[in-house]
């Protein structure tokens, strides 16, 4: 009966052992995991984003018509012989 509870003994103690070696290192790999998968889709994210600035980019440098609608709505440029318009939205009271 002794031999048995003996050796139940030093299973238990070389499992707990075991779980004080490698949960440590486990729980890292798990976060490192975690954070890998974060970060690729943050690389995904800004490559999409980096395509669409690239786009716009081509757009500014080749589009006359794109360059034309940038420069009337973000400079405010106008042609010869029309009259700019402003609306001014009404304050809610």
């Amino acid at each position: 009966m002794f031999p048995i509870l003996r050796r139940a003994f030093w299973i238990l103690g070389v499992a707990v052992f075991l779980l004080i070696v490698f949960l440590p290192g486990y729980t890292k790999l798990q976060e490192l995991k975690d954070k890998n998968r974060d970060l690729e889709a943050k690389i995904k994210k800004y490559r999409i984003e980096n395509s669409l600035l690239q786009e716009e980019l081509r757009l500014t440098k080749d589009d006359p018509l794109y360059q034309e609608r940038i420069a009337r709505e973000k400079m405010g440029v106008v042609r010869k012989g029309e009259v700019p318009i402003r609306i001014i939205p009404e304050r809610e009271q």
